[in-house]
């Protein structure tokens, strides 16, 4: 059946054949079935409705738990309200966003816990923040207020050409993009996709992407209640901490489609070699869909080739492309086949050049194909000025279609072109019928499945006593060790290397504190390439950086490291330190520290964060929260701190 809203799809669905499963640890498992959901979310609806939100009404959903966030988005939907789903995240960045796009929209209300509500107003600093703040604080309705949703609400006339709900870019602070979603648009995707991937009532699904993601949210929630599949969501801090439980419940729960983005491979890969697996089934996986990051085609190979002791089929492995502003999916491989990809020539790699592909070759880029455009999508190459290309040629991608949106709030006058044409930001190429993606002509860095941009990242640093606007260069760079995108910050120095250490090291700390991303390296440069119209030519560093030039900087720079290991006696007289620096160590095993260096300056991801955060909170639980990491970067801050806490090793 084509339904014509969400709320229709839901309603029709409704039963306890379906059901939700809220994966907040091992043994702390919920079960929702879908007839709940509905009673649930008609409650919500009557509290929100009695708060005075109407129809037509924005909602910023700004929360952690994702049960709260189905009752409340589902809510939203029977009333004709547009919910806003924004990460609440753990840095300043995603607040701030939280202040940004409520000063886009008008009638616009949030929906937090009391937590995040104070962490919001402690980061609303200036006068035109502090502005939004008080202006949103008056429209707030916390989760702890909600107690009773036993009476339904008024269901509203929602029409298949009203917006369901707004995605709003990942990675601006400074003025995050909104993807305006329409009904009709979400249907004729899901349509797509449960045709083209083979979705039946049988499937089970598990995911651990955030429901503030477009996969998390459409392709494993929304998707699965469309199409009528019991499905899991588990924590995404969940997968954090313990990567290898997502396959152990996969298996436990029978569960046979799956995802991730590539860094989520990668952090399950480096747990699963130090820690092993225990027994587990993967036979009755179909597939893994593999998207929101570009894809590495020796990830995927090790992924697979690693599992399939425990059953993982080679062909379960499914790249694919899609964006938030395609309603999800763009394209999809044919489901059971085998991994194609080609190798092409770096710098055969540009704008209307004909692409040189050199089939398998191990030298050159390796591209994975991601199928071909799904059912109601089309796509096309094309020039600047949005001509068509032919096959084989590297140009924008365009999309076409039902599924896409026809409003982004923010556009800047060049996203939408004339037939309905949409630019995605991608650049790639069509050949043999497959869809290659080469990179993001503005850009955008992906880091552990989030956007950056490196405007923003650049002026976080302007602060730095001697940086200025040019002087530094934010570059994400495709490495071949580590199959994760290296984020590379370039810095126009003139004295001696002795001297840029402090400036290396305060860079770290900025970007890891506002952005929670682990930088891999600040590189001095004496000149700052430049066009002849003045653009920064970030692709050329990022070449040099690739063929080596800046190696012996690198070295020069290590040899002068003060880094050093924790002598033996500095954790004698402390348990509760050596039981600190454990589990740091354990987090970081290939960083080299002293109990007071700081974590953040040594370059601790936000992943690592969350994993040193989990290891303490087992041996001090709920003393410790993980903004306490930032504020006591060194570990013998944070042991002073637990001291102050009265903390007790158990």
């Amino acid at each position: 059946m084509q339904f014509e809203t969400l709320v229709q799809a839901l309603d029709e669905n409704r039963g306890e054949e379906r059901f939700i499963g809220i994966i907040n640890g091992q043994g702390q498992e919920k079960i929702i079935t879908f007839e709940s959901l509905a009673k649930r979310a008609l409650g919500l609806l009557h509290i929100l409705q009695e708060r005075g939100i109407k129809t037509g009404d924005y909602l910023i959903l700004f929360l952690n738990d994702n049960e709260q966030m189905i009752d409340v988005f589902w809510a939203c939907q029977y009333g004709g309200i547009i919910p806003v789903p924004l990460a609440v995240g753990i840095s300043d960045q995603h607040r701030q966003k939280v202040l940004s796009v409520a000063n886009k929209l008008e009638n616009v209300y949030l929906y937090t816990d009391r937590k995040n509500l104070i962490k919001l107003s402690s980061t609303a600093q200036d006068s035109s923040a502090q502005l939004i703040y008080k202006r949103i604080s008056k429209n707030v309705l916390l989760t702890d207020e909600v107690t009773d949703i036993s009476t339904p609400g008024k269901v509203a006339d929602v029409k298949t050409e009203d917006i369901s709900f707004i995605q709003f870019s990942s990675g601006s602070t400074g003025s995050p993009k909104g993807v305006v979603l329409k009904h009709r648009n979400l249907l004729a995707n899901i349509d797509g996709i449960k045709t083209d991937a083979s979705f039946t009532t049988n499937d089970i699904s598990l995911s651990w992407m955030p429901l503030t993601h477009d996969m998390g949210l459409i392709g494993f929630h929304i998707n699965p209640i469309v199409c009528n599949y019991s499905h899991y969501i588990m924590r995404t801090d969940l997968f954090v901490r313990r990567p290898l439980y997502w396959l152990t419940a996969a298996s436990e729960k029978k569960a046979n489609v799956l995802c991730s983005p590539n860094f989520g491979y990668k952090h399950f890969l480096n747990a699963y070699r130090r820690r092993g697996l225990e027994d587990i089934d993967l036979s009755h996986v179909r597939l893994i869909f593999n998207g929101a990051e570009p894809i590495s085609v020796e990830l995927c190979r090790q992924f697979t080739q690693e599992l399939c002791k425990f059953g993982l089929p080679e062909t379960s492995m499914f790249p694919v492309y899609g964006l938030a502003e395609a309603s999800l999916a763009v394209s999809f491989p044919q489901v059971n086949s085998d991994l194609y990809y080609e190798t092409a020539k770096r710098q055969s790699l540009t704008i209307g050049q004909q692409v040189e592909l050199n089939g398998h070759a191990e030298t050159g880029v390796k591209l994975v194909s991601v199928g071909t455009p799904i059912t109601h999508c089309t796509v096309r190459i094309s020039d600047h000025d949005g001509n068509a290309l032919p096959d084989g040629t590297i140009g924008h991608i365009h999309i076409s279609g039902k599924n896409v949106t026809e409003e982004i709030i923010g556009d800047d006058g060049t996203i939408f072109y004339a037939g309905g044409w949409l630019d995605t930001g991608d650049l790639g190429l069509i050949t043999n019928n497959q869809l290659f993606i080469t990179g993001r002509y503005k850009e955008i860095l992906f880091v552990n499945g989030q956007n950056y941009y490196p405007h923003d990242i650049e002026e976080s640093l302007y602060e730095i006593d001697g940086l200025e606007l040019g002087k530094v260069v934010v570059v994400g760079v495709s490495a071949k060790q580590s199959n994760l995108e290296e984020i590379i910050v370039f810095i126009l120095h003139k004295g001696d290397l002795e001297s840029f250490k402090s400036v290396s090291a305060e860079a770290k700390t900025n970007i890891n504190q506002l952005f929670g991303i682990e930088v891999n390296h600040v590189i001095p440069i004496k000149k700052v390439p430049k066009t002849t119209s003045g653009k920064i030519q970030r692709s050329l560093l990022a070449d040099e950086y690739i063929d080596g030039k800046f190696a012996p900087t690198l070295q020069l720079l290590d040899s002068i490291k003060e880094f050093v290991e924790t002598p033996h006696e500095e954790l004698q007289d402390d348990e509760l330190i050596r039981s600190v620096y454990q589990v740091c160590k354990e987090a970081l095993p290939d960083k080299t520290f002293s109990i007071n260096d700081s974590l953040l300056e040594l370059g601790a991801s936000s992943l690592a964060l969350v994993e040193i955060h989990a290891g303490l909170d087992e041996l001090f639980p709920g003393i410790i929260d993980i903004t306490d990491l930032v504020e006591h970067p060194t570990i013998s801050d944070l042991a002073k701190y637990l001291h102050s806490k009265d903390a007790l090793i158990v």
